[in-house]
This record gives structure tokens, sequence and C-alpha cells, in this order.
């Protein structure tokens, strides 16, 4: 049986109208997990993630992006990176 772990995703993009995380834990849809900006620009959201590895992005305004604070990526088929998240 997997072990579940909360996770916080945090990406400071102040200038952001919209924000989510997309990932293999949500089968890479860009609308399902919304995060919530702060009052410093910092948008954030919880997730319950089972152990093991996780590929992840942001989504920033209907673009793609790495997690600049992640310092684990892997090459994607489509020849980009996502971020690794190993719990």
């Amino acid at each position: 049986m997997a072990t579940k772990r909360s996770v916080e995703f945090k990406l400071y993009a102040p200038n952001a109208k919209n924000v989510t995380v997309a990932g293999d834990f949500n089968k890479w849809n860009p609308m399902a997990m919304k995060m919530k900006r702060d009052g410093n620009g910092t948008w954030k959201t919880k997730v319950s993630l089972n152990s093991g590895r996780h590929e992840y992005k942001f989504v920033v305004d209907g673009n793609w992006w790495t997690d600049p604070a992640c310092k684990n990526n892997s090459t994607n088929s489509m020849g980009s990176q996502n971020s690794v998240l190993s719990l």
C-alpha cells in the first residue's frame, strides 16, 4: 500500500493571472489543480500524493513552466523538461 504525503507546490509569479499544477498525478490536466496567490505574488496549493516519483509542471496563464525551485528534471516525450518530485 502506497503512503500518502501532503505536498505544497509553490511558484513565485506576481504578474500571473492564473496558475495551476499538472502532472502524472492528475493525468496532466492543466485545469485540475488551481493554485491561489498570496499577497506577495506566490501561488500555492497543497496536494496529497502517493510516495514515489512524480513529474509535473506549472501552467502559468496557459504556458507550461518547469519549477524553478526544483533541481531535478526529466526530458519528456515532447522534448522539453518536466520537474521531478520524489517522495
